[in-house]
């Protein structure tokens, strides 16, 4: 019965989903080529809102749990696991006074409306997966721009989705680029619960009523041997993931 719910209530939040991307690119353009960057900043933290808003015609509820002082005067290394596409909004609305910018898949560069064009100019490193040179290059440009201009830097570092909430290992070496090349910033461990029920039937329908969590936890230092401190942070983010029901 949920499921055959799900089908007509997936169809509204693609057409409210579409829609706000269409209508936020030009919105984007505008900010960014004529007002500047922090006006581009801005209209991407309100896109990502309103999709947030979107799923919540799903069902889709949000809780994120940052009792962490955060920074604002120095740059950041975001470090979470990875469900689905949906954890990607509400990081970018969460700490949105932080700059965030992401390490994605050079694929997600083109074709979609907002997403493409913000991935292109907004400041994240777009990384070809078969390339392993420029992948490194990219990742270097981006550690040092969070570095420079006290940005953050969020990394999926299990390089894929895991479908049933199960965490996967770390894939280290862009890690330990970004922490190479911004040596000032902060680690900060994120734990998301739930963004893989949205998926749970696949890409249609979307799953109904999930309850996605993100424990912002403790940050870490970016000193001494990095392989020790990925696996500190690895071993918390790990710890604060939960694959059985909610």
């Amino acid at each position: 019965m949920i499921k055959l719910l799900s089908y007509p209530l997936t169809i509204l939040y693609f057409l409210a989903f579409g829609l706000t991307l269409v209508i936020f690119h030009p919105v984007q353009w505008f900010c960014l080529n004529v007002l500047g960057y922090n006006a581009h900043k801005k209209s991407v933290s309100l896109l990502n809102w309103f999709i947030l808003r979107c799923s919540n015609i799903i069902g889709t509820r949000y809780a994120f749990f940052n009792s962490q002082n955060l920074p604002a005067d120095r740059p950041l290394i975001i470090v979470t696991n990875h469900q689905s596409m949906y954890d990607i909004p509400p990081i970018i609305w969460y700490m949105r006074k932080h700059h965030p910018k992401f390490v994605s898949k050079i694929e997600l560069g083109k074709g979609i409306p907002s997403v493409s064009y913000n991935l292109r100019h907004g400041g994240s490193a777009l990384i070809n997966r078969k390339d392993p040179k420029q992948s490194i290059e990219a990742l270097e440009k981006l550690g040092a721009y969070i570095e420079k201009y006290n940005r953050s830097a969020v990394i999926f570092p299990e390089g894929t989705r895991s479908r049933t909430g199960e965490p996967k290992p770390f894939r280290t070496t862009g890690l330990k680029v970004l922490m190479k090349n911004a040596p000032s910033a902060l680690i900060v461990p994120i734990s998301i619960n739930n963004s893989w029920k949205m998926l749970r039937y696949g890409q249609f329908p979307m799953g109904l009523g999930t309850f996605i969590k993100f424990n912002v936890h403790p940050p870490f230092e970016n000193s001494g041997d990095p392989d020790t401190l990925i696996k500190k942070v690895e071993q918390q983010i790990s710890n604060g993931i939960l694959v059985k029901p909610q």
